[in-house]
C-alpha cells in the first residue's frame, strides 16, 4: 500500500543571524532540526491558545550610560548616592553569589 505523502506549508521569516546561529547551535546538541523545532513552537501556540511561555516587560529599563546628557548622568550618579546614604545597598558577597547562581559567573 503506497503511504500517503505528509503535507506541509511553508514559514517564511528574517531572523537576526546571531540569533539564529546561536538558537541552531542548541537545537543541533538535542539533535532537533531547526524546522522541527519552529513546528513544535506552533504546536505549542494551538496546544495553548497562545504564546507558550509569559511575555512581560521588565520592571524597569537599564541606564545606557552612552546615551545620557552630562544633566542626566548627574541625576543618576546622585540616585545611587542617595541610595547609598539611606542604606538602601547590597553586599557585594550577595551579589557575586546570585550571579554565580543566576549566569554560572
Amino acid at each position: 500500500m503506497p503511504r500517503a505523502a505528509t503535507r506541509t506549508a511553508h514559514v517564511f521569516t528574517r531572523v537576526d543571524p546571531d540569533t539564529k546561529e546561536q538558537a541552531e547551535a542548541i537545537l543541533n546538541q538535542l539533535g532537533i532540526p531547526m524546522s522541527n523545532a519552529i513546528g513544535m513552537f506552533l504546536k505549542q501556540i494551538v496546544m495553548q491558545r497562545g504564546i507558550p511561555f509569559d511575555m512581560k516587560l521588565p520592571a524597569s529599563v537599564p541606564v545606557a550610560v552612552g546615551g545620557l546628557t552630562g544633566e542626566q548622568f548627574d541625576r543618576e550618579l546622585q540616585k545611587g548616592m542617595d541610595d547609598i546614604a539611606a542604606g538602601r545597598v547590597i553586599p557585594a558577597d550577595d551579589v557575586e553569589a546570585e550571579m554565580r547562581s543566576l549566569y554560572g559567573v
